[in-house]
């Protein structure tokens, strides 16, 4: 019954049988979307509300009954510029979901969600929000959140608002006065909506113990001209407590202090991220007003990046990190003992997250993924023992065998070990074949072994790929993080150049058949790297990407984290040696650049500016220009043919 029934496909195992497609059919698999954006489990561990994606960048809101195999279309969002972020069961017969974009406003690019219900039966969606005013004090970009889903309270919920005043043109007293973050209790069927906390300015963020008591709240410190500081203070309060404490200061630009992540009202403690030698490890913090905090966990090797719960309210079960591999440690012996059964069920799936979990704790949503296979959704039933698939992520991708992604370390120039992913064709000798370095965004991120569409497709097409986890990259602590990829260019660059000539060294890569392509930071580092090093590769591929660090700098200009980025970016000699658009005669390469018009993360003024100077300085460079796109070009159509001019273009400059 369950068995791919919500996307209307069966029968999608994995082949073992490679398929050899043409570019056209690599490039739809590749770049149709994932068909399942998101899933969620209603109370009653019965019923899954899924995101399906449709044709270009719609997304279907869908109601599925896991025992009778019912669905139900909901409504459906275009992507442009309205488009689903999420959307989870708050009761038996209400979701909630967010739905945001990017617009322009004032020649800014600004991102906005609104928070939105709609009844299990499609009946209308309403907005969360305060309702907007022509007085409106000032910009609403994100109307609300929900901070705790009530559980057993059958549709209500905290909803932390953002209040905004209206502005008094008439000398009189009326209009709005409450301006700033509140939290409300909202019942979802009547909309009716009972104060919790007072709106105040300026409040960042608040924290409940999952059981409908507000314990703690962030706010940022700002400086002159509202310009913020990096650094943003913790309150919280003691159980029963109206008394606000101080918990300590996080300060991003440093990483240092405290970071709030989840409070457990059982142990009425607080957990929360701080370093210890220089990596981020998980301590538990009393909220008795001691102060006393615990040593949870720590790696030696990399940051301690999160805690795991089954569901809304429920204890905190384990905590997670990723060295070579995503690893998860349950301090829950029954959860550890379940992780185990179900990796001996799907022994080829070895990424197991637990998504959700109904009201009871005994129907889990499960997803679980690999290298090789882009993930299945289950159902499993503690009682029962009884595991049931419901759907897989990618059903384009059903029959196709996908590369084995293998964990390496590339040895750097000053001898740094690099840790690196590398994906061979599948079928291949693994020998002299036509290679693509893939650096990640950024910068400060990191790859992970998995499954990766772009890497993927890279490898379908016969190209062995590597992706180096560079100095610059997160969570590998502070020494790896290295101030920044932009500061510290000439180290991040480095280290993906010594990825690529380890290609050669070890005999997988045909030196004269490498090229080079990235997405943000990454098709920095690509242009980047075709400036430093004209003869390593034959082609460089760039999408969304930073092309002049001085543009980075200006690009934040009537924001409030404008001094942080330009902070970040630096100044000095690095702004110009390390920027691609200043060295447009060291490139010697065929260029492919690739943005979206709405792109608020790198203005898509970076490519235009990158293709003309190329251009102008008699080089090889074309532009493909995505309309009413973002950042992430999150559009099947638009993806398919970003794809397909990718084909095109190594296969023209490495063949494949």
């Amino acid at each position: 019954m369950l068995r791919g029934f919500l996307v209307g496909v069966s029968a999608l195992a994995f082949s073992t049988v490679a398929s050899a497609g043409s570019l056209a059919e690599d490039a739809k698999a590749f770049g149709t979307r994932e068909s399942v954006e998101g899933m969620s489990i209603s109370p009653s561990g019965d019923r899954v509300a899924i995101l399906v994606s449709g044709p270009g960048s719609t997304t279907v809101l869908r109601v599925a009954d896991l025992s009778t195999g019912k669905i139900t279309d909901l409504t459906s969002s275009d992507g442009r510029p309205n488009g689903f972020d999420w959307c989870k069961f708050a009761s038996e017969t209400r979701l909630v979901c967010t739905v945001g974009g990017i617009v322009p406003y004032n020649g800014l690019l600004l991102g906005y969600s609104r928070l939105m219900t709609i009844g299990t039966d499609g009946s209308t969606m309403k907005s969360l929000g305060q309702k907007a005013s022509d007085l409106d004090g000032r910009l609403r970009q994100y109307d609300g959140t929900v901070i705790d889903w009530l559980p057993g309270q059958d549709g209500s919920v905290l909803i932390a608002r953002d209040y905004i005043a209206e502005v008094n043109t008439t000398g009189s007293h009326l209009g709005r006065k409450k301006d700033g973050y509140a939290v409300d209790r909202v019942d979802l069927t009547t909309l009716k909506s009972t104060s919790v906390e007072g709106a105040r300015p300026n409040i960042d963020s608040y924290m409940t113990d999952g059981r409908g008591e507000v314990r703690l709240y962030t706010y940022s410190l700002a400086g002159d001209a509202g310009q913020l500081t990096g650094i943003t203070r913790t309150r919280y309060r003691r159980q029963g407590s109206r008394d606000w404490l101080e918990l300590g200061d996080y300060d991003s630009r440093t990483g240092e202090g405290w970071w709030p992540v989840a409070i457990e009202a059982d142990s009425n403690s607080l957990f929360a991220l701080k370093k210890t030698g220089g990596r981020d490890a998980l301590y538990q913090v009393r909220l008795d007003g001691s102060g006393k905090s615990t040593l949870i966990a720590a790696n030696a090797e990399v940051d301690i990046d999160g805690i795991i719960r089954l569901g809304p309210g429920q204890k905190v079960v384990g905590y997670s990190y990723a060295t070579d591999k995503r690893s998860t440690v349950y301090f829950d012996k029954d959860i550890a003992k379940l992780q185990s059964a179900l990796g001996k069920a799907i022994p080829k799936l070895p990424l197991i997250d637990f998504v959700g979990a109904s009201a009871d704790g005994q129907k889990l949503l499960v997803f679980a993924s690999a290298d090789t296979n882009p993930g299945i959704f289950y159902r499993f039933d503690r009682q029962t023992k009884q595991l049931a698939e419901i759907t897989p992520a990618r059903s384009e991708l059903a029959n196709r065998v996908l590369a084995p992604v293998q964990s390496i370390r590339v040895p750097a120039s000053d001898g740094s070990q690099i840790p690196a992913y590398l994906t061979v064709p599948a079928g291949s000798t693994g020998k002299n074949l036509p290679a693509v370095v893939l650096p990640h965004g950024g910068p400060s991120s990191r790859d992970e072994w998995g499954f990766d569409w772009l890497a993927q497709f890279l490898a379908a097409r016969g190209y062995a790929v590597i992706q180096p986890n560079y100095r610059g990259s997160a969570g590998f602590g502070d020494q790896w993080l290295n101030s920044n990829g932009f500061k510290n260019w000439k180290t991040s660059i480095g280290d993906v150049t010594a990825s690529a000539k380890y290609l050669v060294a070890k005999g997988i890569a045909d030196p004269s058949r490498m090229a080079i392509l990235g997405w943000s930071y990454g098709g920095y580092a690509a242009l980047q790297s075709a400036v430093v090093e004209p003869k390593l590769y034959k082609a460089a591929v760039a999408i969304a990407p930073v092309t002049d660090l001085e543009m980075v700098r200006n690009e934040s200009k009537g924001f409030t984290n404008n001094r942080l980025v330009r902070d970040f970016v630096g100044s000095g000699e690095h702004l110009v040696e390390g920027s691609p658009l200043r060295n447009v005669a060291s490139i010697q390469v065929p260029v492919l650049l690739a943005h979206g018009d709405r792109d608020a993360n790198v203005g898509i003024a970076q490519s235009e500016k990158m293709d003309a100077a190329l251009r102008s300085a008699g080089k090889r460079s074309e532009l493909i220009k995505f309309k009413d796109l973002d950042h992430q070009l999150n559009d099947s159509d638009a993806r398919v043919i970003l794809l397909t001019r990718v084909g095109e273009f190594l296969d023209k400059a490495i063949g494949h």
